[in-house]
């Protein structure tokens, strides 16, 4: 029986969003710190974790089909490999940072500067785009303790929350790339695997889609209900159903999650009484 062979983050912050949604999509994961290899229960697939930065090369290779990486390292290794979904988590940015007290504010600031960075291409592409000339040392790690060592005067790193530059004394400058984790196939993809990946993707795009969705459920007077529906027009329309109390309806909808303060507060405007939101486990289109 064919399996789809999933290359996952080794160790890092991608790790523990891969495995959560891979379950979500219902494959049981057993999984321990520390193994090399998984094969999922409920659904043909074998979860091999790798280290991040070899995973597009494995799938470039046809070593494994898929994988679960961040969008950064794509544009920073340029592997021929083809993004199938971007996954919604771990988002992050690539930005320039330099010390507090530093005259840089903004890209033409760095002129001839120094620059540190582990993303010397990504760098490199955003500087020759602005015409900019500049000086790149390529550091594995630890890039923000550069500018201390008077190594840098500037340097380029991943960026989430902004707390590794305030413990090192720097501030952000600007950002200049945006990364979230993706699925990734190879060119060579293997096509009579091609009906388990439509099935996986099916099943990521309707966990996507429920994450990014709340189902609401409110009472309102039936003589509110067309400004009522101007707030809630759903997927298609709500669903209206009578109530027992004469003159009122119950209302259910779905409101994007980005979205929900707002239109709760309008509906409460508009008379909505008995406002409910819950989470979406699954919404299939």
């Amino acid at each position: 029986m064919k399996r789809l062979i999933i290359a996952l983050q080794k160790s890092g912050r991608l790790q523990e969003g891969s495995l959560e949604l891979l379950k979500e999509c219902g494959l049981k994961v057993d999984y321990r710190d520390g193994q090399l290899k998984v094969i999922t229960s409920d659904y043909p697939a074998e979860l091999l974790f790798l280290r991040n930065s070899d995973i597009p090369q494995y799938v470039a290779d046809g070593v494994v089909d898929l994988g679960i990486v961040g969008s950064n390292l794509l544009e920073e290794d340029e592997t021929p490999v083809e993004i199938i979904q971007a996954l919604n988590f771990s988002k992050c940015r690539l930005s320039f940072a330099v010390p507090k007290s530093s005259n840089i504010h903004s890209a033409q600031d760095l002129k001839e500067k120094r620059i540190a960075t582990s993303y010397p291409n990504s760098v490199r592409k955003f500087l020759q785009k602005e015409g900019l000339q500049a000086e790149i040392h390529t550091i594995s790690g630890s890039v923000e303790i550069a500018p201390s060592l008077n190594l840098a005067d500037a340097i380029a790193d991943i960026v989430s929350t902004g707390n590794t530059l305030f413990q090192n004394n720097l501030r952000e400058v600007f950002s200049f790339l945006y990364s979230e984790a993706v699925l990734i196939k190879g060119m060579n993809f293997d096509p009579e695997k091609q009906g388990l990946l439509d099935q996986l993707v099916f099943r990521i795009q309707s966990v996507l889609s429920a994450n990014e969705n709340k189902y609401i459920l409110l009472n309102a007077p039936k003589d509110q209900l067309e400004s009522i529906c101007t707030i809630l027009p759903g997927m298609k329309s709500p669903t209206i159903l009578p109530l027992a109390m004469e003159g009122w309806v119950s209302i259910h909808s779905v409101v994007k999650q980005k979205e929900i303060w707002q239109v709760v507060q309008r509906l409460k405007s508009a008379g909505a009484e008995g406002i409910l939101v819950c989470p979406i486990e699954k919404m299939v289109s």
